[in-house]
């Protein structure tokens, strides 16, 4: 390693295989050493920032002489000698440019960049080789991290390193709190909007009632009105005036009418609202396009169905004996069940060789003590064809024992209709599975069929609809579109209704209000005075004043608090978002509370495993005075000391034993989680300062046959590592001195 780094100035650093003590008194630049490692496999973090009194690292390790942040490092990765340069090009990004060379080549290493190189070489991500391999001064402890989970969660499920349990906790706490957290959230807002809404809705009802008395009333002033006006015309001759003035205010309102329903018309021509027909068509065609929805989903839900048996029938195939072939293929086989079946010979064999030994015993024998050599070689021949007959006789039995044996063990049974029997078993499965597969083939194209047709028929609602009302992004919004056009056609209709009825009123009035003549003879004198009449007629007018003053703060009110059909169909999408957000609410813990029962049993799986090398590792730390180690969810330990069988916490244990407990839990780590093919190295920043002289023996030893399978540096201030390994070949020493010395 070559480093302009922090207080080091184009300093080198010469590393050999396995175990490298590096020893150095404190600010002599160890520290400073392992972290240009770190920053040359995975760079600079230029979003840090200080914090705390700690500074961060593009600032910490800034050269002292002012000069950009640079390095070399000539590695051995995958079989390959790579040498990496990182250099500053601008000030916001120290050490951001790689270049990967091959070693001795100005040939790039393809697909190595300055984001990817140490992930790519190590096999981890920074986060990972930070809380395992790497090991820096009075950070031995262990902590948690989505990476190191990711890690874990590969190595004990599928094998892949995008998931992480606190993430998706955290992401699901955030989508629950979105919709409900104490009193703020998506629930609280809406369930405050419906209560207001129908709130709203209360007060009209009220108003409306408020409203019908008092037109009712409206309706007795305006009558005794209408007679102390009629008393009065009798009175002056006010009769023909009032059949003229009333013949204009009908006129008024029959123009006012047909203004309105002008008005009405040109709005709808202006905005292109469709005709009825139209409108009627495209909702009808909403209503058809759900009905079709719940068949495709009815649809699915079959093909499911269909594909269930097909798995079920596929596993009722591969239990079979004849699993893999065709019923022909099966029939033939139970037919000649073995046919590659070898007759043993060895019991038959060892009998005859036996018999024929007896036989020249018996010969010897009979010749010793008759001296007679036919008598001698008759009783031989005798036994040798006894042991030949029984020579044979095992034989054949054998041979029946292990065919039987045989055929036990490949169907199960030795006899030949049972066999047979599972030939037509598994003849029938194969006819079973075919007409499941047909099925499944089936229900799947009606499935796909039926969404289709959804998809285009929501298409063409959605492309008319979007004619006039180009908001309506999906059907609901288009149904709605259609519904206000529905109801602007029904108030251009009413309006046109009532323009006609106005003028037909206003003509039947002309024709019975013809011109009177100017003299015209005044009507008999009414019974009640002037002055009596108009005094009733002024506070009935009075009356009708303060009663349409109430009718139009009414109106006004209502005006103001919308209109009822729009708010009871916002009462009515407030009650379902609310209802929908519920749901979500259900779902959303539901998923936290499977997470948590997941999460407990992927720790179940790797904990123990994790627990017992640490304790292997502790073991060998301690001289064997702890043999048990401990691990929860969250890497917190706890260790057993050997004989007591009750674990102690890490918070009970010394400093110096908690440092080696933690040890030994990243050295576990190390070697259950990293990769194995390629081991990383191992970096330790004066990681056994607080070991006693036994255990840093003890630890130093380990480090030793760890080196063997593994580069691992061991950077410290004390001399006892050095000591220890004075005359050990096999351990590579260097003393460093200050930056300004040669190194």
């Amino acid at each position: 390693m070559t480093a302009t780094f922090g207080k080091l100035q184009e300093q080198v650093l010469e590393l050999q295989d396995g175990l490298n003590i590096l020893q150095a008194p404190n600010e002599t630049g160890k520290s400073t050493w392992c972290a240009f490692l770190l920053s040359m496999f995975y760079g600079i973090n230029t979003k840090e920032r200080d914090r705390g009194g700690v500074l961060a690292d593009k600032n910490r390790y800034a050269p002292w002489s002012g000069v950009p942040m640079s390095g070399r490092l000539d590695c051995v990765a995958g079989g390959e000698n790579l040498t990496l340069f990182r250099t500053t090009r601008r000030q916001t990004a120290p050490m951001g440019e790689l270049q990967a060379l091959y070693t001795g080549t100005a040939d790039p290493v393809p697909g190595l960049t300055a984001a990817n190189c140490g992930e790519e070489l190590l096999g981890v991500s920074r986060e990972v080789y930070a809380r395992s391999a790497f090991i820096r001064q009075g950070g031995v402890a262990v902590s948690q991290d989505p990476g190191l989970e990711r890690r874990i969660a590969a190595l004990i499920t599928s094998g892949e390193e995008d998931t992480s349990y606190s993430e998706a906790v955290e992401l699901l706490k955030k989508q629950l709190n979105r919709r409900r957290h104490n009193k703020t959230g998506q629930l609280p807002a809406l369930e405050a909007e419906l209560q207001e809404t129908e709130a709203l809705l209360a007060s009209q009802a009220e108003l409306v009632r408020q409203r019908e008395n008092l037109i009712a009333r409206s309706a007795e002033l305006e009558a005794k009105e209408a007679a102390l006006d009629g008393e009065l015309t009798a009175l002056d001759r006010w009769d023909v005036h009032c059949r003229h003035q009333a013949l204009r205010q009908v006129e008024d309102a029959a123009a006012q009418a047909e203004e309105k329903a002008a008005a009405l018309r040109r709005r709808l021509e202006e905005e292109q609202i469709p005709e009825n027909d139209v409108t009627g068509r495209l909702r009808g065609a909403i209503v058809n396009l759900n009905t079709v929805r719940k068949s495709a989903e009815k649809a699915q839900e079959e093909y499911q169905a269909a594909k269930d048996a097909l798995d079920r029938a596929e596993d009722k195939l591969s239990a079979s004996p004849f699993a893999g072939r065709t019923a022909e293929e099966a029939h033939r086989a139970a037919a000649d069940p073995l046919p590659d079946f070898k007759p043993p010979r060895r019991a038959a064999l060892l009998t005859a060789l036996l018999g024929l030994c007896a036989a020249g015993g018996v010969g010897y024998g009979v010749y010793i003590y008759m001296k007679d050599l036919y008598a001698a070689l008759g009783a031989a021949a005798g036994v040798l064809v006894l042991a030949l007959i029984a020579a044979l006789l095992i034989g054949k039995r054998a041979v029946g024992k292990a065919r039987t044996a045989a055929l036990t063990g490949r169907y199960g049974t030795a006899v030949p209709s049972e066999i047979s029997a599972l030939a037509e078993t598994y003849a029938g499965l194969l006819s079973d599975r075919d007409a499941a597969q047909a099925e499944a083939a089936a229900k799947s194209a009606a499935s796909q069929g039926l969404w289709q047709s959804v998809d285009v028929n929501a298409d063409g609602i959605l492309e008319e609809v979007r004619r006039f009302a180009p908001a309506a992004y999906d059907i609901p919004s288009a149904d709605a579109a259609l519904r206000a056009s529905a109801l602007l056609r029904k108030e251009l209709a009413d309006a046109d209704k009532t323009a006609r009825e106005a003028r037909i009123r206003a003509d039947l009035q002309a024709q019975q209000a013809p011109a009177l003549p100017e003299d015209l003879p005044a009507p008999a004198q009414p019974v009640r005075d002037r002055r009596a009449v108009t005094e009733e007629l002024d506070q009935v007018r009075a009356d009708l004043t303060a009663l349409r003053s109430n009718l139009d703060r009414i109106a006004g009110r209502l005006h103001a608090t919308g209109d009822p059909l729009t708010l009871r169909a916002d009462a009515e999408r407030l009650t379902d978002e609310i209802a929908s957000l519920e749901g979500d609410r259900a779902a959303i813990e539901l998923a936290l509370s499977t997470l948590a029962h997941a999460n407990t049993q992927l720790q179940g799986r790797f904990s123990p495993a994790l627990g017992r090398r640490a304790a292997e590792i502790f073991g060998r730390l301690t001289g064997g005075a702890y043999d048990g180690v401990l691990l929860d969810k969250s890497l917190r330990v706890s260790a057993e000391p050997t004989g007591a069988g009750v674990p102690r916490d890490v918070g009970y244990l010394s400093a110096g034993a908690a440092d080696q407990l933690y040890l030994a839990v990243r050295l576990a780590i190390c070697d259950l989680v990293l990769p194995a093919e390629d081991p990383v190295p191992i970096v330790l920043d004066d990681a056994l300062a607080s070991f006693d002289d036994g255990r840093c023996a003890a630890a130093l030893d380990y480090l030793r046959e760890a080196a063997q399978r593994r580069q691992i540096l061991l950077f410290t201030c004390h001399s006892r590592e050095a000591y220890h390994f004075k005359d050990d070949p096999r351990v590579s020493i260097q003393v460093l001195t200050a930056p300004e010395e040669k190194v």
